[in-house]
């Protein structure tokens, strides 16, 4: 299960408004790399793959194909402003640690 903010369900759709396609999905994955070994990707994509997982948090579809959701399954997406701008946070309860962008993670294997 993923679960978003209110304030990341308003920046989600800000953004979604501005997508050519009406029917459009948020796709959420993770892949190798960054400080701490894996980051974050999220991305708008308008084609479910077969072995797509889908969730549907506050009227939003998010797609996360099935290696992604191993490492983020319970994850919080939220969304914040402060003096260096906006961004997505991500609160994923399984990561043992994150790096200072708070967009790379590491889980214990």
């Amino acid at each position: 299960m993923i679960e978003l903010s209110q304030a990341a369900v308003s920046e989600i759709g800000r953004l979604k408004s501005k997508q050519l396609l009406s029917n459009i999905f948020v796709r959420l994955a993770v892949k190798p790399g960054g400080c701490s070994g894996w980051f974050y990707d999220i991305s708008f994509d308008d084609a479910v793959k077969d072995d797509d997982r889908l969730f549907d948090s506050h009227g939003i579809r998010i797609l996360i194909d099935p290696a992604s959701l191993d490492y983020i399954n319970g994850l919080i997406l939220d969304y914040s402003e402060d003096l260096m701008g906006g961004g997505f946070r991500f609160h994923n309860q399984r990561a043992i640690a994150t790096c200072g962008c708070g967009n790379s993670f590491s889980i214990s294997q």
